[in-house]
């Protein structure tokens, strides 16, 4: 008998193990909107953002309320879109957060990835000093799940 646990999403104990396993999660959204912003302008709860110099703002429908948690905001975590990473920025909030696209070339529609193969569950553990398996149960049950089989 094996007990796979968290190797069946493909999360390894330490870099030897990973080495063998294959990520098979993915938490993904969109942007639903791109707004910029000039210098001293400030963004979400709190106005814990302040744009330096002129911003690109990309929404993402997905807060705290779906298990993101509130301390990846300002600047902590980075989320993958078009194959460069974009910080949050500012407080994340019940149902979105902010991320800054200036140097990305996206827009409206575009896919963002909170974590997965790209942007791995573990480094949100990381940020949060938890392990993985407090990040996948921490997803609320309102997120659409996917499942694919091969």
């Amino acid at each position: 008998m094996v007990r796979l646990g968290i190797g069946m999403y493909g999360i390894g104990v330490n870099e030897n193990q990973q080495q063998y396993l294959r990520t098979v999660h993915r938490f993904k959204t969109i942007i639903t909107q791109v707004r910029e912003i000039e210098a001293g302008e400030d963004v979400s709860y709190s106005r814990k953002f302040v744009s330096k110099s002129k911003t690109k703002i990309g929404v993402i429908p997905v807060g705290y309320a779906d298990g993101l948690n509130r301390h990846l905001g300002n600047e902590k975590l980075t989320v993958y879109v078009n194959g460069y990473y974009a910080p949050i920025i500012g407080n994340i909030c019940m149902d979105m957060c902010m991320i800054d696209i200036s140097n990305i070339e996206a827009k409206a529609g575009d896919t963002v990835v909170i974590f997965g193969e790209e942007n791995p569950a573990a480094k949100l553990a990381k940020i949060l000093d938890t392990i993985p398996y407090e990040i996948f149960t921490s997803l609320a049950q309102r997120l659409k799940r996917v499942y694919f089989f091969e």
